[in-house]
């Protein structure tokens, strides 16, 4: 309603109370107009309903939403059912045009005005989260391994010689994939261990980039977050390598923005040498569903470039969940969200290792990851890692979900190539051992669960351990659960295969 509908509506009722209605609206088209206005994240989150009407504001603009509007093109907005048109708040014509994810479509204003300014408070998150430098960013509707595939083609028009990517190893398929699917053929560089830490190994990069030739390398790919005992790689040096060769750097920070740490080596990397693009991924860092990621840059013009090399139109979906996530929670929740993973990593570590001295294990020290744990099983290993993967079956049907179990030497072949010691990111890590992560959105009370569970399944595994090494005798304590746990135990045998495959 605008002030004329106000006035006509004056007729009808009280003028006093039509005035104080108006002024209700306007509040709510106030915050709009700073929205729109500033392209920043409110400090203070919205109320539902001034979320509806934007984006009831928003889908009016959309040509399939016009009265009267006559269709006779092969795409115009059509949806069969009204379920379906709902749950889209009927912004239906997607993003982007053909040629170009970030421009505007004729047919559809208020989509296009959606993904900017979605652009707009993501480019304003990542400054806040600690990147304060950074250029340009945008949503794509696909996930981070084929965001990352788009950076890579991109790169692949300024270096037509390129045929190598350098990749200190990570052992996560789609990362590798998104190489393979460019059409490069990555180059892995194995970690070297200080301690407990798996970290990269800067001179076997650089003797590989003299080797080779710079011409003959797309980029360096790196990562920031990753599953202890691997930690973030050495962004700066990297980055110093980079500009020093004159090659690209493409960095995978999938989870990295709810990590302060994470998002400072991206910054100081790109001060001291050369990032060219980092890709995270919407759902980890933003609690919507999966299907989105977020390419930013520190040039403006590179990011562009990647954006028209996505081909055709793309859904709106992702740009409108994280829309409504941010203008929801507000740059004051946001920050209250970072600041709680915080202190849910650091209870999070201390749990565990009372539980690993309880268990007789080891909480690995990874002091330079600020997301993921790792604690050993030693304890398990005098099977030849029954223990370890039966570890992972368990908790899987107890609705343990996030972990993973890693035991000692998986070889796992992906897209050709043959992994040693695969899920460890080396050929051979001294243990086997547990991941844990403390994620954004996580509580005490998951923690808390979490602890409890994998105490009772360490405690069972090795009492059934102990029965199968002294013949005879019964070292199992029965429990009023005795028949609940051997229907566990009968499932977690089936599980214990796919648990070693996890990660895919």
């Amino acid at each position: 309603m605008n002030c004329d509908t106000f006035a006509a509506g004056e007729r009808l009722v009280s003028p006093a109370y039509v005035r104080q209605s108006c002024e209700a609206r306007r509040s709510h088209e106030h915050l709009v107009l700073q929205l729109l206005e500033k392209g920043k994240c409110p400090e203070d989150g919205w109320d539902e309903s001034t979320l509806e009407l934007f984006l009831h504001e928003l889908a009016v603009m959309d040509s399939n939403n016009f009265l009267g509007n006559c269709g006779v093109g092969e795409r115009e907005g059509r949806v069969a059912s009204a379920l379906v048109a709902r749950r889209h708040y009927r912004l239906i014509h997607g993003i982007g045009r053909s040629g170009d994810i970030s421009a505007v479509q004729p047919k559809a204003a208020g989509s296009s005005l959606l993904n900017k300014i979605t652009n707009s408070l993501l480019l304003d998150i990542i400054k806040l989260a600690g990147v304060p430098t950074v250029a340009s960013c945008f949503v794509v509707p696909v996930a981070t391994g084929m965001s990352l595939t788009l950076c890579f083609l991109t790169l692949r028009h300024q270096r037509p010689k390129a045929k190598y990517i350098i990749w200190p190893r990570i052992d996560q398929k789609s990362c590798f994939k998104s190489m393979i699917t460019a059409g490069f053929e990555p180059v892995v560089i194995e970690n070297v261990l200080e301690g407990d830490e798996l970290r990269t190994d800067l001179k076997a990069v650089e003797a590989k980039v003299q080797e080779l030739g710079p011409d003959s390398i797309l980029c360096i790919h790196s990562t920031t977050s990753c599953f202890a005992p691997r930690v973030p790689d050495r962004l700066e040096e990297l980055a110093v390598i980079c500009a020093n060769y004159g090659i690209p750097h493409v960095v995978n920070n999938a989870y990295g923005v709810q990590s302060s740490k994470c998002m400072h080596l991206i910054q100081q990397g790109a001060r001291v040498g050369r990032i060219d693009a980092f890709v995270q991924s919407l759902d980890k860092n933003f609690m919507v569903p999966v299907g989105g990621a977020i390419i930013a840059g520190f040039n403006e013009s590179f990011i562009q470039e990647i954006s028209k090399m996505y081909p055709g139109r793309a859904s709106v979906s992702p740009s409108l969940d994280v829309l409504i996530t941010l203008l929801t929670l507000g740059s004051n929740g946001y920050k209250k969200l970072l600041k709680e993973r915080k202190e849910m990593f650091s209870y999070l570590s201390n749990q565990l290792k009372k539980l690993s001295e309880a268990n007789y294990e080891r909480l690995l020290q990874t002091p330079h990851n600020p997301i993921s744990l790792a604690l050993t099983l030693k304890t398990l290993d005098v099977h030849h890692d029954k223990g370890v993967t039966q570890l992972g079956a368990m908790l899987f049907t107890r609705h343990v979900s996030g972990t993973t179990v890693v035991p000692l030497g998986l070889v796992q072949t992906v897209s050709g190539h043959t992994f040693r010691g695969f899920m460890s990111h080396t050929n051979a890590y001294p243990c086997a051992y547990l991941n844990a992560a403390a994620t954004i959105g996580m509580k005490t009370q998951d923690v808390d669960l979490f602890i409890k569970r994998l105490d009772k399944c360490l405690k069972t595994i090795r009492k059934e351990q102990n029965k199968e090494s002294v013949p005879g005798v019964d070292n199992y304590d029965k429990t009023e659960n005795v028949d609940i746990e051997e229907t566990a135990l009968k499932l977690d045998n089936v599980l214990l295969d796919t648990c070693q495959d996890s990660s895919s």
